[in-house]
């Protein structure tokens, strides 16, 4: 067995069990030493085989003649050879089966029962190496979530508020693995001294602190991450904070905070010279939130509250940016379980305390000052429709950042992954009234 499938395989058991896949993955690799290429291979083998769940159960199920009584432990030996199948260029279907028969034989049991699963995993996976193209192919316009392994109502969801032919791009675009991005953080140095120590690279013309990089590495061992010299974050994440572009001597107000990554960016983009006040409703989460701030040098005052009535003192704020909790349609390749986790019953509250943030947003402005909105889903409820329902007037965003204009509500921004080539985003600038 390959040490990259042996570690997907442990992240797949562990999710199974309750476990987040990127908390997971870093325990299963903690366990071993890995060098970064089999990690980035493993990473790719367990998110891909969680996020396409649905589409592989389909096709197992499918080959299967009693699919109800595969074992919890088979059915993810068979999830993931299934996912190499359809969808690794670099496989080839002998090998994949080759090494789930292996991984299905050394699995705990009662004698004799390896060579029970290792004959099962062979007869499905053949059977489906040999199917799964022409079934794939056989899918319908009506089968779009089966086809990109969806839940219905995130698909249907997706189709209203894009258009179909951009729904199945962002679907297709959360199946493939996300950028590997990072930001520069000035308030630790210049970036002569962290080029020097990450891999290849290219750059953003919009974002002079994004670093895009081209081969994988582990950040969080780096010297650079324990200095605060850089952090992990796409270059859509780092789009909120810019279309807020705090100054020197204002008084800057995130009203989301947690984990940090914009509201240490706002410090940076004003040289540490502005105010910066956040919010976070969880305490352990706002502790976090200090020893970030503390680790990139950003002198950052963090209130433990709800942001909707927090108690802020000091008067009003030049500045203010609400990066809502939201349904995280927009990021789910870095995120592969999400999509099984959210719930479509989840959306209204979600909505209204996305409406309820902006508001209290509103309130604590300073008459003409900027209030910036943003959310990483792709949904309309979320985004233009709670700009709509805030009565507030927008700030053009357009020429500060062309071709990213949200067709359905002039002047704000809707990122897509398949278009811009980082995570689903929307932004939209408000002014105080």
């Amino acid at each position: 067995m390959s040490p990259a499938r042996r570690i997907a395989y442990g992240v797949l058991r562990r999710v199974d069990d309750g476990a987040y896949a990127d908390r997971a993955l870093a325990a299963e690799c903690a366990r071993v030493r890995i060098d970064p290429r089999d990690r980035q291979q493993a990473q790719r083998l367990a998110f891909g085989t969680v996020q396409m769940r649905r589409l592989l159960d389909w096709l197992i199920d499918g080959a299967a003649e009693k699919p109800d009584r595969i074992e919890p432990e088979v059915r993810d030996v068979l999830r993931m050879a299934t996912y190499e199948i359809i969808a690794s260029d670099g496989t080839p279907d002998w090998a994949a089966v080759d090494q789930a028969v292996t991984l299905a034989r050394s699995l705990p049991g009662p004698r004799g029962r390896g060579g029970a699963r290792a004959g099962l995993v062979n007869a499905l996976l053949r059977r489906i190496a040999s199917d799964a193209p022409a079934r794939i192919a056989g899918l319908g316009p009506s089968d779009v979530a089966l086809r990109n392994s969806f839940p219905d109502w995130i698909a249907d969801g997706l189709v209203r508020s894009l258009g179909a032919d951009d729904a199945q791009a962002v679907m297709a675009a959360a199946n493939t693995a996300s950028e590997s991005a990072v930001r520069w953080n000035t308030l630790r140095g210049p970036r002569e001294a962290l080029e020097a120590e990450l891999p290849a690279w290219h750059g953003d013309t919009l974002l002079p602190e994004a670093m895009v990089l081209d081969e994988p590495f582990a950040l969080e061992d780096s010297a650079a991450w324990s200095e605060g010299r850089v952090m992990a974050q796409s270059r859509a994440s780092m789009m909120p904070a810019r279309a807020l572009m705090p100054r020197a001597g204002e008084r800057v107000l995130d009203l989301c905070a947690a984990p940090g990554a914009k509201a240490t960016q706002l410090a940076a983009l004003a040289d540490g010279k502005a105010e910066i006040v956040a919010v976070e409703l969880h305490p352990a989460r706002a502790r976090a939130l200090r020893e970030h701030a503390e680790r990139m040098g950003a002198d950052i005052t963090v209130f433990d509250g709800d942001g909707r009535e927090v108690a802020l003192p000091g008067g009003d704020f030049d500045a203010v940016l609400v990066d809502a909790p939201c349904t995280g349609t927009g990021v789910l390749s870095s995120r592969p379980d999400a999509r099984w986790r959210r719930r479509e019953e989840a959306l209204a509250p979600l909505v209204a305390i996305q409406q309820g943030l902006l508001a209290r947003a509103l309130e604590v402005v300073r008459p003409g000052g900027r209030v910036v909105y943003s959310t990483c889903s792709l949904l309309r409820e979320e985004n233009e429709d709670v700009i709509r329902a805030s009565g507030a007037e927008v700030d053009d965003l357009s020429a500060e950042f062309p071709g990213m204009e949200s067709p359905d509500l002039p002047g704000t921004l809707r990122l897509l992954p398949h278009v811009q080539g980082t995570d689903g985003f929307f932004v939209a600038r408000l002014v105080g009234r």
